[in-house]
């Protein structure tokens, strides 16, 4: 679909925002980690975060919302999510979830802000291209994340540039969840796709909501039964955006 000139404009000033924004609060994230010594980084993530979210949302004429289909675990996780939309972003920003740690391609510290708070926060940078290595830098931050009862979130498919609604899942984050033996949290996007595609930063308005399913259990996976595995949390992510764009599950995989 052609891009509105109103379109084109909330996306510019939404931009425009986020990293005044971003340049704002950058200050202040530093002076809060030095004078607590870290302590204040979940405070951060969780408090801080979203307030970066919710004035893009306004421009762009997003109506987000979570809805919650289970409790909130007590208990570290990895919480996952489909990945197709610039909109992304900002939506789990928007989530605030507990002592979480965000899993992100290695490029991002090519802007000196995101490089700055995702150092300082302790987020996992990986090169998505390489899966062996990916797999070593996750398996080098476990320690950190065990001794502070992090959670980690991450998007299996890693890009949002991808055929289909959902695209394949790389297997980085459940071998992440299984070494760590962490429930695997699933998220869905509702809206996000339709509202901005995935090659694109022009958003239309209209409404995201962020679906949080109940907890998968990973102890008893294994390495034999890992795809096994993976395919079939995939399977849930292709029902639920089968019903996003009220299509049959077969023209999803595609």
């Amino acid at each position: 679909m052609k891009a509105t000139l109103e379109q084109l404009l909330r996306t510019s000033l939404s931009m425009v925002v986020f990293f005044i924004l971003l340049i704002l609060i950058t200050p202040l994230v530093l002076f809060l980690l030095i004078i607590s010594l870290g302590r204040l980084t979940n405070f951060v993530i969780e408090q801080i975060a979203p307030l970066l979210a919710y004035p893009v949302f306004f421009i762009l004429g997003i109506r987000f919302s979570i809805k919650q289909h289970t409790d909130r675990l007590s208990v570290p996780a990895v919480y996952i999510s489909n990945h197709s939309s610039t909109l992304d972003l900002f939506t789990i920003l928007a989530l605030g979830l507990p002592r979480v740690r965000f899993i992100a391609k290695w490029e991002l510290q090519y802007n000196p802000l995101f490089f700055i708070l995702g150092r300082l926060t302790g987020q996992v940078f990986i090169k998505r291209q390489n899966s062996k290595e990916a797999v070593t830098t996750l398996q080098k931050s476990y320690a950190r994340v065990r001794a502070k009862k992090l959670s980690i979130f991450a998007a299996p498919e890693g890009s949002r540039k991808h055929e289909g609604i959902i695209g394949p899942f790389k297997k980085g984050p459940f071998r992440t969840a299984m070494d760590l033996g962490y429930p695997i949290v699933p998220i869905y996007f509702e809206g996000n796709q339709r509202l901005s595609e995935g090659g694109s930063l022009v958003t239309r308005k209209g409404k995201s909501t962020a679906h949080i399913y109940p907890a998968i259990s990973t102890d008893d996976w294994t390495l034999d039964t890992l795809d096994d595995e993976i395919a079939g949390v995939r399977a849930l992510y292709l029902q639920w955006a089968a019903a996003d764009f009220d299509l049959p599950v077969n023209d999803v995989d595609v």
